[in-house]
């Protein structure tokens, strides 16, 4: 089966109020080219879940500048003062998640495992309860985190965290071939695989597209059943989010 597409087809179905999971760590592995498509389509009130959103003018960092999007899930608010902003002006709704716990959350819905119970976040406001996912733009809070049920296991506790599925997820591989499956070089194999599991459809952008046949089996991190539509998006433009020079460079 052919999966090759253009961006604007494969996102046809992408309409206000829909859930995203994106892949990418910082500005790595981010789908730039899919993020970009999402922009022009002009949708908004996005449900977005990854593990930051970019910086300000790259990234997701496009599409909360326009605000279109109206929640977020991740692990880290990064350099994107934007996003801060927002979030504390009460323009934004944003739950952290220990970035294990994410990644967990999004490889637990894509296997079909509605929860499940881990040790990060017990004895904190993670299993508690309060922390503040939306403010009132007055100072206040609007929105807290509801507590989470908590057992014991052999003598140690441990909070029970829901898994997560979307309805699109978008995401970037090295390389990949017709048929969906995937490969990703180092650090970009970050939340990329565990996003393309938890989309109910997922869309890869792949740097080099390759003939079926071409990709080891041993060698793909994400198979394609997991994989809808395939868009090739040669030499993207990969930014640096905290570039670090020698003394002798700048001399």
């Amino acid at each position: 089966m052919n999966k090759c597409t253009t961006p604007e087809l494969a996102l046809a179905e992408l309409t206000d109020g829909a859930s995203l999971a994106v892949g990418g760590f910082g500005l790595c592995g981010i789908p730039m080219t899919l993020i970009q498509a999402v922009d022009r389509l002009g949708v908004s009130g996005l449900k977005v879940i990854s593990n930051n959103c970019g910086v300000d003018d790259w990234g997701l960092g496009i599409l909360l500048a326009k605000h279109r999007v109206a929640r977020v899930t991740g692990s880290y608010v990064g350099e994107n003062k934007e996003f801060a902003r927002q979030y504390l002006s009460g323009e934004l709704e944003v739950e952290l998640c220990p970035q294990g716990t994410l990644a967990e959350r999004l490889r637990a819905g894509g296997c079909g495992i509605p929860a499940f119970y881990t040790p990060a976040g017990v004895g904190t406001q993670i299993a508690e309860g309060g922390i503040p996912w939306r403010y009132d733009g007055n100072g206040g809070v609007a929105v807290h985190s509801p507590p989470r049920e908590v057992r014991v296991f052999h003598g140690r506790e441990y909070v029970l965290e829901e898994s997560i599925t979307t309805d699109f997820s978008l995401m970037a591989a090295s390389r990949g071939d017709h048929h969906g499956n995937l490969v990703f070089d180092g650090t970009t194999a970050n939340f990329n695989p565990a996003a393309a599991m938890a989309g109910r459809v997922t869309v890869a952008e792949v740097a080099e597209l390759v003939e079926p046949g071409e990709l080891r089996p041993e060698d793909i991190h994400v198979p394609g059943v997991f994989v809808q539509h395939i868009v090739h998006a040669p030499d993207p433009d990969k930014r640096i989010e905290k570039r670090t020079v020698t003394e002798e460079a700048l001399s």
